[in-house]
This record gives structure tokens, sequence and C-alpha cells, in this order.
């Protein structure tokens, strides 16, 4: 009764201040406050860390999406079969009557080598409609040279991308040996076609699009494909790309699932898929790290309860109850966490919003190269700050530092007054 009194008239939050004053980095036992200190750092490094990898692979994920829809349709409707559509107008117009399809237009799609004085390789080829070209393919903000209108019928020009004109050693105006993989019978004999392509055009992506695709005219695909006027498929472009998985079960039932119906998610899917599991992965990896720095601030609060023993002694013989004595050390563990997320969360937002411009200046002051485009497709390093994954960050972090809390309090709550007080000198 006296206790409870005491703890009404002066202090009635007691377990908050009594925690709060044993989180007191001045206090005078000066080992305490370091390792508390060391506690709060680590928790704020291990949620700085994760915020930024996450935002950086939330950007790096946004980017090549970005290239990879920067010249691939959101929607490919094709025969089953793969015969040629010959009735592709319809179809363009079926496509045309949903409010959510943007542009629609056929095209034609084979392989080939393509071959110089300076060497061969293979290609893919894509035989397309100029007046539909910038709706499906919207090169024409990644030309270099050229434009995607130079196009003509029955003149077999070709549009290529930057890596296979440098592979090639190609400029706009000259001519290369398309070599496509059907033979023609006659009775000279067995001879493999050939058709000599004149460059007008070279488009910069910066994704694999620059080594692998040729774009013709649909009429001259259509010749060398000898499609008779019909299209491997239609593609569409949408106003929202992220409304074509619902679109594809759409078509499919208008369609009756006579045609097959994929869209650019199902088309990168082994991409996308791939993203996704190594952002997943990256962050149990890098929630481990945070649960080490938990690990750290339970060491701490087992010492401070070693060290206060005498303290939580003369609490209970005042008539402090368990639960009062675990309050006590949960707030001091609560509050080294909150203090550690809250600095982990402001240092880890500063850093992925400025990570970017952090890398490029340490790649220019020290001539080195973090980010190789061969490889990851992009030049530079890019952040794309989500604040969902803030929030589940510090969320995590937080929580995981009151689990921290529990045992250490527990033990402290069970320390007997007689025992604590016979052995203290």
């Amino acid at each position: 009764m006296q206790f409870a009194a005491y703890n009404h008239r002066m202090f009635k939050p007691f377990a908050l201040y009594i925690g709060t004053r044993y989180t007191n980095l001045k206090q005078r036992d000066h080992f305490i406050s370091f390792i508390s200190l060391v506690s709060m750092l680590g928790i704020a490094l291990s949620i700085t860390v994760l915020i930024t990898v996450l935002s950086v692979m939330n950007g790096f994920s946004e980017e090549v999406r970005a290239k990879i829809l920067s010249i691939t349709p959101h929607l490919t409707v094709s025969n089953w079969n793969k015969v040629p559509l010959q009735d592709w107008q319809e179809l363009r117009q079926t496509l045309l009557k949903r409010t959510e399809v943007l542009e629609a237009g056929p095209f034609i799609e084979g392989q080939g080598m393509l071959s110089t004085r300076a060497q061969a390789t293979g290609i893919l080829i894509r035989g397309i409609l100029p007046d539909y070209a910038q709706a499906l393919f919207p090169m024409q903000t990644h030309m270099l040279a050229g434009s995607v209108k130079a196009l003509k019928a029955n003149q077999f020009g070709a549009i290529i991308g930057l890596k296979l004109a440098q592979a090639l050693n190609l400029e706009v105006g000259d001519t290369m040996t398309l070599v496509i993989p059907e033979v023609n019978v006659s009775i000279a004999g067995v001879a493999p076609r050939i058709k000599r392509l004149k460059v007008v055009g070279i488009f910069d992506v910066g994704y694999a699009f620059d080594s692998m695709y040729l774009f013709i005219h649909y009429q001259d695909a259509s010749k060398l494909f000898k499609t008779q006027g019909g299209a491997t498929g239609v593609q569409a472009q949408l106003r929202d790309p992220f409304q074509s998985p619902s679109l594809v079960r759409k078509m499919h039932s208008v369609l009756k699932h006579q045609y097959s119906v994929l869209d650019w998610t199902a088309m990168n899917q082994a991409y996308f898929s791939a993203v996704k599991m190594e952002k997943t992965m990256m962050f149990f990896i890098l929630l481990l790290i945070l649960a080490i720095a938990v690990f750290n601030l339970i060491s701490t609060l087992v010492m401070v309860v070693t060290d206060k023993r005498a303290d939580i002694a003369i609490l209970r013989t005042l008539g402090a109850s368990r639960g009062t004595i675990m309050q006590i050390f949960m707030t001091q563990g609560a509050i080294i966490g909150f203090i550690g997320t809250l600095l982990g969360v402001l240092f880890g937002v500063l850093l992925a919003l400025n990570v970017t411009d952090l890398v490029n200046i340490i790649q220019q002051t020290f001539n080195v190269e973090f980010i190789n485009q061969d490889i990851y497709l992009i030049n530079f390093l890019p952040a794309k700050l989500l604040w969902r994954d803030v929030l589940l960050v510090a969320s995590c972090g937080f929580g995981l530092s009151l689990l921290a809390t529990i045992h250490p309090a527990w033990r402290a709550s069970n320390i007997q007054p007689a025992e604590a007080l016979r052995y203290e000198k």
C-alpha cells in the first residue's frame, strides 16, 4: 500500500519512469550505457541496410520492366497451332472494342541469320506495319538514327538495335544479308532463301532487344516467310499495362479459347518470378542480420538485470509487483528498439533516396564500375522507395525488439528480494 501511494503521488507511469532512467546513456555505469548504445546502433544499421537494399531491388525491377515495356506489346493473340492468321483484321477489331486497348496491329515473326563481311549472327525478325508501330513498338523514342516511317513495302529496309549494329559494324544505309532457315526447291537444286536488306534505322533500348531483334515491313516479312498476307498474331497496347492479366481472362472468354492469348507478364514470367523470389529471399536474409542485432539487445537487458538486482529487490520490498518489474525492463528494451528503429528508418530513407547519386559519385571519384550494362541491363544503380516496405521493415524491427525484452524482463520479475539483498555488498 505504501508503494502504491508513493507511485500514485510521484510517478503515475512508474514502470515507464524507471525504465527510462535505466535507458539513460549518461548513467554512471558506462559499460551498460555503451552496450545499450551498441544495441541501438545495431538495430538502426540493420534497418538502414534492409530499407536501402529493398529500394534498390524495387528500382532495378522497375527500370528493367520499363525497358521491356518500351518495345514489348502488352497483349499477344495468335493461333494455337502457329498457323498464320488470315483474318487478323477481324481479330484486331475485336481487340479494339475493349476500352482497355489503345491500339492493335498484326505482326509476323520468324528467325534468320544476319551476315556481313564482319561476321554472322542469329536474329529474330519482326514484320510490322509502320502505322501501328509507335503504339505497339514505341521505338521512335529510342531511335538513334533513321525512323520507323522509313520502313516501306517492297523495299526490304530494316531497323536494328545498337548492339547488333556495333557487332556487325553497320550504319544507316549499309546493306546486310539475311538467310532464312527454309529452303527453295527448284531445277537448280535446293538452296536457302537469301535476301539483301538495307539498314534504315538504329534503336537503343538498352536491353537484350538491341542484339536480338530486326524489324522489317509487314509485307516484306510476308514474302520472306510465305504467309500469303497472314499474320503470326495480333498484338495490342493497353492504356494501363498492369490491366493485361485481367484482360487476358476476358479475351479467353470472348474468343472462346480459339486463340492463344498471352500478356507481357506471361511472356517474361521467368524473369519476374526470379526477381520476386530474389527480393523475398534477400528480405529474409537481411532480416537475419536484424535478428542478430536484436539478440544483442537481449544480452544488454540480461546484463542490466544482473546489474540492477539490488534495485529490483528494493522495489519488490516496497511493494512492486512482478508485473511492474517486467514492465520496467520491457520499457527499457522498447525504448532502445524504438530509437534504433526510428534512426534506421530515417537513415534508410535518406540513403535510399540518394543512393543513385552516391554510387555515381563513388564511380566517378575512384574510376570504378559497379553496374555493368552488359550484365545488369542498366548502367546505373536505381532505387525506388516504397513506403509499404519501410512500414514492414519498421514493424519487424520494433516487433522483434519487443519480443527480445520478454525473457530478460521475466527473469527480473522472478528475482527474490531476500536472495538478491543477501549477496549485495
